[in-house]
């Protein structure tokens, strides 16, 4: 367990504005990860997981909670939407550093619960900050993350001769098929398609079906 003067603070916010977040290239973690610390008798357990929506974040807080503590604190940044709370800990001490650790990181789509178990020593307000900051700067820190891409939803139809070889055509240029259906003269394919790519979509659609195949963007 770490110390509480082992703890690492938090770096300042990099983003003073929505703009300042996009000029930089955001990333989001790879896969849920946590990290735990002890800090005056408190114990404090940082859970932090990709999320794509308002909905996802709260389920991952449901999922992760721990009723018996004594708080359960969170944020998460999705584009422009952000919450965040603290629990019963004093306004502003718990969740808004830990929407300022993701922020200062540079992630997006991100959520993370930081989970107390009161030891029994009072760490005031000054405390609470750096202690709710660094457990979650820290879990950050040490998960792996993936650059996010910006992508364009488009809808393939194709018959159904195409179907099997455009897909693997179009995933080699990072599409990801959202869904497909079956339709009486073929296949409907939705996609997202890195919007840097969508030049290359569009030529390797017309070529393999020798033009025969539509593409709609959605988007």
């Amino acid at each position: 367990m770490r110390t509480p003067d082992a703890l690492p603070m938090m770096a300042p916010c990099r983003y003073t504005t929505a703009t300042d977040r996009l000029r930089e290239p955001l990333h989001t973690l790879f896969a849920p990860c946590q990290h735990a610390t002890e800090i005056r008798k408190s114990r404090f357990l940082a859970h932090a997981a990709p999320v794509a929506s308002a909905a996802a974040a709260l389920a991952f807080l449901q999922a992760v909670s721990t009723p018996s503590a004594s708080h359960n604190c969170w944020a998460y940044r999705i584009g422009a939407d952000y919450r965040s709370s603290d629990d019963g800990e004093p306004g502003g001490s718990a969740g808004r550093p830990i929407l300022q650790a993701i922020d200062s990181q540079g992630l997006d789509r991100v959520m993370v619960v930081v989970t107390r178990w009161f030891g029994g020593i009072k760490l005031g307000v000054g405390g609470l900050l750096r202690a709710y900051g660094g457990t979650a700067a820290e879990c950050l820190r040490q998960a792996a993350r993936v650059p996010i891409v910006a992508t364009t939803r488009v809808r393939v139809q194709c018959g159904f001769a195409d179907a099997a070889l455009l897909k693997a055509r179009l995933l080699e240029l990072g599409a990801r098929i959202d869904h497909e259906a079956f339709a009486a003269d073929g296949l409907n394919l939705d996609l997202s398609v890195p919007t840097t790519h969508m030049a290359e979509v569009q030529e390797r659609v017309v070529a393999i079906s020798r033009g025969r195949a539509a593409l709609q963007v959605l988007d």
